[in-house]
């Protein structure tokens, strides 16, 4: 291990802070059957959450199948079908003879296509499905779990991207298949709320009372700070309160750039990280922002851009229209001051906490200010 602070992946408990409620809810839920939607804003530590709770699944039983995707990517039903596909595919049992045949033979509408991977030379596999026949060969994975003889586990992440295929059915469908397959759980992860909620609490809709909801908050800071000072120190470093204060703070809680920045800091030649190695590590940053924020912001209106540099400028404001602010920035007409506003917040680029708006890429925000 070079760095223990994780930006990517998951590296096992001994890397992962606390979320024990979040985990043991999640394990309480999926083991008695009840499928969950999670749901909470992007870099938060949701994915994180999902495996880490995946380790502690197959940790206690052995025989448990878990499986991740996330459909982000996926713009139909045909490419949700694959993803699914890839995952499940010779993941459920080893790779042998009897597992050739039971694909070869259960799969009616699409053809199992075996190979050996060029560079480890392990057999793989996947399916060849035709776009037209998307719906039933999701039916036949669901199958193929289902009769599998294992307690299957699978994340969908970034799930409220079914709402932007052309098939007009997709919920009803993946509703249909997911209800009688007793032994398959389910973890439907979302990070836009407003449309993750339209899905799960609808009664209009398909997924309508089918499922546990749960959220997540940021890590409290004094925990947050407990778990990074300890491996600093079993490296032999010593990160001061006072630096992961500002850090915290800056990232308003979100583990993503939390863990990013320890990262950095942790790379450091120094015994002992200071505010100075912070500064440099918040200079770093913003030379790796340069070109893509300078492109990023000349898509933008002006009345956009005159707005998030005044947000960058404060970090949070609670009412953007109010006077003071407006004269403090020189933004001149409520009206626009409005407009923008809710376009920002609309294409996610800001967002409304308790405390007031701000932008959402803490890093877009270091940048400007």
């Amino acid at each position: 291990m070079t760095n223990p602070f994780f930006t990517l992946g998951y590296g096992g408990p001994e890397y992962f802070c606390d979320r024990e409620a979040e985990t043991a809810k999640l394990v309480e839920a999926l083991t008695n059957g009840r499928n969950v939607a999670l749901i909470s804003p992007r870099r938060l530590g949701k994915t994180g959450l999902i495996h880490h709770t995946f380790h502690r699944l197959t940790n206690e039983d052995e025989s448990r199948r878990c499986f991740y995707i996330d459909i982000y990517n996926t713009q139909n039903q045909h490419d949700f079908v694959l993803a699914l596909a890839k995952e499940i595919l010779g993941k459920i049992d080893s790779f042998g003879e009897k597992l050739m045949a039971q694909l070869t033979t259960f799969f009616k509408s699409c053809r199992p296509v075996f190979s050996m991977d060029p560079y480890s030379g392990v057999p793989t596999v996947s399916l060849d499905i035709q776009p037209q026949q998307s719906e039933t060969s999701l039916k036949e994975i669901m199958e193929y779990m289902k009769s599998s003889g294992h307690e299957c586990f699978v994340a969908i992440d970034e799930f409220q991207q079914i709402l932007e295929y052309p098939e007009k059915g997709t919920e009803a469908l993946i509703r249909s298949v997911v209800q009688f397959a007793p032994n398959v759980h389910f973890v439907f992860a979302g990070s836009k709320q407003h449309l993750m909620a339209n899905i799960f609490s609808s009664p209009r809709r398909p997924f309508y009372q089918s499922t546990t909801r749960m959220s997540i908050s940021p890590l409290k800071e004094d925990v947050y700070y407990e778990f990074a000072a300890k491996l600093m120190r079993q490296s032999g470093k010593e990160l001061p309160e006072e630096v992961f204060h500002n850090v915290y703070t800056f990232a308003h809680g979100f583990t993503y750039y939390i863990q990013d920045i320890m990262n950095r800091l942790y790379s450091k030649n120094t015994k002992k990280i200071s505010m100075e190695n912070l500064m440099q590590v918040y200079a770093e940053i913003k030379e790796e922002g340069e070109t893509v924020y300078k492109d990023y912001c000349d898509l933008l209106a002006k009345g956009q851009l005159r707005l998030l540099r005044a947000l960058a400028a404060e970090d949070t404001v609670a009412q953007p229209h109010e006077t003071a602010f407006m004269q403090r920035h020189r933004l001149t007409a409520v009206s626009s001051v409005k407009l923008a506003l809710n376009a920002l917040v609309k294409n996610g680029i800001v967002e409304k906490s308790a405390a007031g708006f701000s932008i959402y890429d803490r890093y877009l925000s270091l940048w400007l200010s």
